[in-house]
């Protein structure tokens, strides 16, 4: 066989990603303070980026001058320093709040907040750092009667101590750490269980239970027998089984596992250092007459241009050799494009906000004006069309994209779900149905709560036609226990 080299020419069809789509994308999906982090390392690693302080930029010249720069980037002459302008991002400036004189008159009555010769305290003084599970309890070993020793095993335990206040660590694993006998690990255990909270560094459910009924000084032996070998009767609420097996008073039982009740299974959570983070809307939908206003949040989002300080920059490069001119060149040509692109990218996100607000408020008009009852069935396809954008793309916007209304904060994915059939009416959203089930549930008798099939029959009644294992579903999806846990006999 031979071989032989030829050349052909083929013309094919592909669907390339540019850069800049794929920046415009990725902007796209990201969550608010997540664009914010985005913006701000880029403004690090882009120098001709700059924010706009509050009282400069005008929104109206943003739009005129994006397509002049994105024109003199392609020059490969040193006039593209004359012919950039400055590129804004998103809104106009807001002017600084008064914060002084905000304290000053909405300040507590009759409490003055003060240096000495008058001058104002900084209100770094006077706020308070939280204090941590650790910190609380090395606090208390310091104060405690601990050799060098057993402060070395108390570290160790409560280095290993998890979120909840158990030990994560056995004693096993602490004896060959620090080199120890088991015995001497068991009696600084021991000695830290005694700690505030109670309950703390034990290592099951079951011990921390023990620790705090010992501290309490509860004398009452069921209760601790309850505790030891009664624990999934007490889940099941099974207090029959459990007064017949101890062969006591059905009444005893009932007293025990209210104080049992009251313990705490997590001790270590009134500690935690997890931080609430507050929701901040992407977008507000405010009525005005009968009709809807949607308001982006520009609020904190930096508004960016392109800096006209590389001017100097590019006029010094002329005073060099060839070689490096050259190379200036091409490095404000690149981060010129580079922040043009980005900022055109926020803009075009912030549209898309905007439009898939707007459809979703037309869709969903009912729900706005008189509440979750009213919510109607909504799928990604119908929002798609409406605005003529992708499925992915509304996918996109929904993601982790908050919206502010008179019904109250929702996410944007809230307003989506399949349907119900109803008898009459037409179709009702599968959010409706799991609000009536949590408004069943709430209303029923605490001695006598509703089965799944109960539900059924109630719903039927409303003319929602829904199946037992549906409710069920969605009853776990709410948090709501089974009707066997939800009885309260007390």
């Amino acid at each position: 066989m031979a071989f032989e080299l030829k050349q052909s020419l083929k013309l094919t069809q592909q669907l390339i990603m540019t850069p800049q789509l794929q920046q415009a994308m990725k902007l796209l999906q990201l969550s608010r303070q997540e664009l914010i982090e985005t913006i701000s390392q880029e403004m690090e690693e882009n120098p001709l980026l700059e924010e706009v302080s509050p009282d400069e930029g005008n929104e109206e010249e943003t739009h005129a001058e994006i397509g002049e720069d994105v024109q003199s980037v392609e020059r490969e002459d040193l006039k593209i320093v004359e012919r950039a302008k400055e590129l804004t991002g998103e809104g106009d400036g807001r002017e600084e709040f008064d914060w002084a004189n905000y304290l000053e008159d909405y300040g507590p009555v009759g409490v003055t907040y003060g240096g000495r010769d008058g001058e104002a305290t900084s209100w770094d003084n006077v706020l308070t750092e939280g204090q941590s599970l650790t910190k609380h309890l090395m606090w208390q070993m310091n104060l405690s009667s601990f050799n060098e020793d057993e402060t070395r095993i108390g570290t160790q335990i409560v280095g290993n101590l998890d979120q909840n206040g158990y030990l994560c660590a056995t004693v096993s694993e602490i004896m060959q750490l620090e080199n120890v006998s088991e015995e001497f690990v068991e009696t600084v255990l021991q000695k830290v269980q005694e700690f505030d909270p109670p309950g703390i560094a034990a290592r099951n459910l079951q011990e921390c239970l023990l620790i705090q009924a010992r501290m309490l000084g509860v004398k009452n032996k069921i209760i601790e027998v309850i505790i030891k070998d009664y624990l999934k009767d007490l889940e099941l609420k099974n207090y029959v089984h459990i007064a017949h097996k101890l062969k006591v008073p059905l009444r005893e039982v009932e007293l025990a596992v209210l104080l049992i009740s009251g313990m705490n299974p997590k001790p270590g959570g009134i500690y935690s250092e997890e931080k609430i983070q507050p929701i901040i809307p992407d977008a507000y939908i405010i009525k005005v007459g009968d009709e809807y206003k949607i308001i982006l949040n520009d609020d904190g989002l930096p508004r960016l241009r392109i800096s006209n300080f590389y001017r100097e920059i590019m006029a010094g490069l002329a005073d060099h050799g060839h070689y490096e001119e050259e190379n200036g060149k091409k490095y404000i040509k690149d981060k010129v494009q580079s922040a043009t692109w980005l900022i055109k990218s926020i803009q075009q996100r912030q549209k898309t906000i905007y439009k898939v607000v707007e459809s979703i408020v037309k869709f969903q008009k009912e729900f706005f004006d008189l509440g979750i009852d009213f919510l109607k069935p909504l799928v990604l396809h119908d929002i798609a069309n409406d605005i003529e954008m992708h499925e992915s793309t509304i996918s996109r916007v929904v993601n982790n994209k908050y919206v502010h209304s008179p019904q109250g904060i929702f996410e944007m994915k809230y307003f989506f779900g399949s349907s119900i059939k109803r008898t009459s009416e037409g179709n009702i959203a599968s959010k409706s149905v799991k609000e009536e089930i949590k408004q069943i549930v709430n209303g029923e008798a605490p001695k006598k709560p509703y089965s799944d099939c109960e539900i059924v029959k109630i719903l039927q009644a409303k003319g929602i036609n829904i199946a037992r294992r549906t409710v069920a579903k969605y009853r776990d999806m709410m948090g709501i226990l089974p009707s066997s846990k939800r009885k309260k006999y007390f």
